[in-house]
């Protein structure tokens, strides 16, 4: 199947081209045609019968384990890796490691400042081995096996993280810590604040995407000066234990970051006796708020989003936005902390083929391409009784979808569902607490609710945007700018793209993606993104002198 769906990806290699480095060239000649130098694993060839071992890292080792999590293949069930996972009692030397991290980080701009080019020298050479069509291959391929989405959203990820590496070549690291100095009171004094790191952090990420989330935010810790332990969920650990090595092998120093593959459990112990100084959270809202708790608030999160799409009154393209809409709600199977989890109608739009056309674009949708697959975190039975539960709601009706998916060897750990929309009128939506918080549970899977508004009831969106709880994506599809500006100005979320073209997923690498509306807000992918989340403010104030002339003893004060 893998080979097929690769064949079918091809045209998303344009994506890699680029022209080699000098530090690519011997890599080139020597090693491309035969294998890849960092890589332990061949991501076709995992499987049952050869299956792969994920490791840990700490103090400079790889290290295994006694204890083994051996996990299913999504898309047939099939044993096909096995997850070292360190236990509680194997948790000392990871503490120990982030104990020797002083508070005042590997770096700042007073120590060390050499280390800001180091890294520069190794996002450029990062970059350069993810440009090379055989390299983003297997990464793509490999995130198709642990967390199964097609080929083009796949390499979209790889093709994001390159373009993230790009962004922070040369001197680009350094200008991170870019200083400022305000004149004092009197001669000799300046005030200069200075960005610095925090020291010994953690990094949390979980499984939808198994290398953009993780490598972007701990290459901003290390930017920052931060020695960063990195968990990533053990399903798809692999990818991000690859990129690990890919690092190692373009010069990033086996002591600056230290990754683990645990259980929940032993992480949550190492959190509270290391102690880190700061710790990046993205996933669940529930654990979120528990580790906000333990960690007494030194947290920055990206946790859930149910992510809501306005369609204004203006009509226009809807073939276009349609296109959006499936995209929005169904790439991945649904499974982006960015999915669009409910579409707001304007009746003119009901007017139009728009939902017509929504669900012939969902019935394209199939497991052969991975355009639909595994949902990881929800069953197809918790899926179907989330449904029904709606369906019982007066005047909601089921758009499309619903069914379970056919012909295939998911295992029933995980879920299979078609691309499901469910219809609730807004009225219904907003009569009690109870329906609310009903409709607005985020199913983390191909799942999305619909509902009509008409040009008098944009209030009552309002009103059901204020309620929300997650603020991370949002779009406003309009081109009406007055519109626009009432929807923007009476909501919160993060991350809004506004006009026609507008979508809750697919977030480039130039733009701030991340929740509002919450002090503990992270967020990633650009420069304000990882001062915000990986370095705090410090103040140093110089004063020289000279004491004034004349000076004399004053009286107490």
């Amino acid at each position: 199947m893998y080979r097929a769906l690769a064949s079918r990806g091809l045209r998303a290699k344009s994506l890699f081209d680029n022209k080699s480095s000098s530090f690519l060239a011997s890599f080139t000649s020597s090693r491309l045609n035969h294998s890849i130098p960092f890589a332990t694993v061949d991501a076709e060839e995992i499987s049952g019968a050869h299956p792969a071992e994920v490791q840990s890292f700490v103090q400079g080792k790889w290290i295994g384990s006694s204890n083994y999590n051996t996990l299913l293949d999504p898309l047939n069930g099939e044993l096909f890796i096995k997850v070292a996972e360190v236990e509680e009692s194997g948790v000392q030397p990871f503490i120990e490691s982030l104990a020797q991290c002083p508070k005042h980080g590997l770096h700042n701009p007073f120590k060390s400042p050499e280390r800001y080019l180091l890294y520069g020298d190794i996002s450029t050479k990062a970059a350069h081995m993810l440009a090379l069509p055989k390299v983003s291959d297997f990464f793509t391929r490999l995130i198709q096996r642990v967390a199964p989405k097609s080929y083009q959203q796949a390499a979209g990820e790889v093709f994001v993280t390159r373009k993230f590496l790009e962004n922070f070549c040369g001197d680009q690291v350094r200008f991170l810590a870019r200083s400022f100095a305000v004149p004092g009171n009197h001669l000799g004094q300046q005030s200069h604040g200075y960005r610095w790191p925090y020291g010994p952090v953690t990094i949390v990420t979980p499984f939808n995407f198994p290398l953009e989330i993780p490598l972007l935010q701990l290459m901003g810790a290390l930017y920052m000066g931060n020695k960063p332990l990195l968990k990533v969920d053990s399903k798809v650990s692999i990818v991000m234990e690859q990129m690990m090595r890919l690092l190692h092998y373009c010069g990033l120093p086996v002591e600056d970051v230290d990754f683990i593959n645990s259980d929940g459990k032993t992480m949550n112990k190492i959190l509270l006796e290391a102690n880190p100084r700061m710790t990046l959270f993205t996933g669940s809202s529930r654990v979120a708020e528990k580790l906000a708790l333990d960690l007494k608030g030194r947290i920055r999160l990206e946790d859930a989003g149910f992510d809501w799409k306005v369609l204004g009154p203006d009509v226009q393209e809807v073939d276009y936005v349609a296109w959006v809409c499936d995209q929005d709600a169904y790439a991945c199977s649904g499974q982006k902390c960015s999915a669009q989890s409910m579409l707001f109608v304007h009746e003119n739009w009901s007017k139009t083929p728009l939902l017509s056309k929504l669900k012939d674009l969902a019935g394209r949708r199939k497991l052969e391409d991975l355009t639909i697959g595994p949902v990881l975190t929800f069953t197809t039975e918790a899926m179907v009784e989330h449904m029904e539960n709606l369906l019982q709601i007066p005047g909601s009706k089921l758009l499309f979808g619903g069914k379970p998916l056919k012909n295939h060897s998911i295992p029933s750990i995980y879920g299979a569902l078609e691309p499901t929309a469910v219809y609730v009128p807004i009225e219904e939506i907003l009569k009690d607490s109870k329906t609310y918080e009903l409709v607005t549970k985020e199913i983390f899977g191909p799942f999305q609710i619909v509902t009509e508004y008409k040009k008098d009831q944009l209030p009552l969106v309002l009103d059901a945007l204020e309620r929300m709880h997650a603020h991370l994506t949002a779009a406003v599809v309009s081109n009406d700018p007055i519109f626009i500006q009432e929807v923007i100005g009476n909501s919160v979320n993060g991350t809004t793209y506004a006009g026609l073209r507008g979508r809750t997923t697919g977030a480039p690498q130039n733009h701030w993606f991340g929740p509002a509306g919450d002090p503990r807000g992270a967020g990633i992918g650009t420069p304000e993104a990882i001062k915000l989340v990986w370095s705090c403010h410090r103040e140093v104030i110089y004063d020289y002198g000279p004491i004034p002339q004349g000076w004399e003893l004053p009286p107490s004060t």
